[in-house]
């Protein structure tokens, strides 16, 4: 076996310092550092993510931190999935060096007063239907990408509003992350990987491919030469509200990089749904060119 081919040790810390002195020996090595950051409860979508980083960078950190500043008042932060040893041993399969795991309480120390907002990209949709999730979002994500200090940052295409506005927050604080977005990743019943799929019952789950429905019927039409929107967002509720136990949030077609709201077709689109499926909130889209 060459040295090439020896299973990676996989450092696990909470320490900050410790997490710092990895990343400065990194650096000093002139590495490239890729880092994953995730709430844990990983899937394939995840590894997928991992996989990439492992592919282009010298050095793999992936994070994994319940972030309680992202779930609003009637979520599902206690319920959240936290398979923290399998998590772990995910991470070792792919070849992660360090996973770093912090404590709450020291993310967010007493009397911990900052937090990082981005205007216009957050107004909208998600950011609608649960106003002070990306508040949480950026915020963790900032002290993430400080503590980290990656030239890389993984995050996957399911969750386009958050990666459209990770991305905008780097460009405006003058962050030296790239943020590379991976493709989502489906079953074979074309349902998107989440880590709240767990929560789904064989009758919602059957439900839950509702939303990719309504995503392929908005390409479809769209490749057929249909050019109003209005009638293809119709057509994509529609698909949904007559599926049992799913109640629509959103169902549009946007700008990929504003997140607008489209009155016609342009080169690029992104069709966004968002829904409850029983008691489970799932999200999905589907970029089309």
């Amino acid at each position: 076996m060459s040295p090439d081919s020896l299973p990676r040790a996989m450092l696990i810390t909470a320490d900050f310092a410790e997490l710092r002195r990895r990343v400065a020996a990194a650096r000093h090595a002139g590495q490239l550092i890729g880092c994953v950051p995730t709430m844990g409860a990983l899937h394939a979508g995840h590894v997928s993510l991992m996989q990439q980083a492992r592919a282009e960078c010298d050095v793999v950190i992936v994070t994994l931190f319940v972030n309680p500043k992202q779930f609003g008042p009637q979520e599902d932060l206690q319920k959240y999935p936290r398979p923290f040893e399998a998590d772990g041993d995910k991470c070792r399969t792919v070849g992660v060096d360090l996973l770093f795991q912090p404590d709450v309480r020291a993310m967010y120390p007493v009397q911990f007063a900052t937090h990082v907002a981005v205007d216009g990209l957050t107004a909208a949709w998600e950011g609608a239907v649960r106003p002070t999730h990306f508040r949480g979002v950026t915020t963790v994500v900032a002290k993430l990408l400080n503590l980290t200090q990656p030239d890389k940052a993984y995050f996957g295409q399911k969750d386009f509003q958050q990666q459209a506005i990770i991305r905008r927050m780097c460009r405006d604080l003058d962050m030296p992350t790239e943020i590379v977005t991976c493709p989502t990743v489906r079953d074979s019943d074309g349902l998107a990987l989440s880590s709240r799929n767990v929560y789904l019952n064989p009758s919602e789950r059957a439900s839950g491919l509702s939303l990719y429905r309504a995503l392929c019927l908005a390409r479809d039409k769209l490749r057929a030469g249909e050019k109003n929107l209005a009638a293809i967002r119709l057509a994509m509720r529609a698909e949904m509200e007559q599926t049992p136990d799913v109640a629509v949030d959103y169902a549009t077609i946007a700008d990929p990089e504003s997140l607008v709201e489209l009155s016609e077709p342009q080169s690029r689109m992104v069709a966004l749904v968002a829904a409850r499926v029983g008691p489970t909130r799932l999200i999905d889209n589907l970029l089309i060119p």
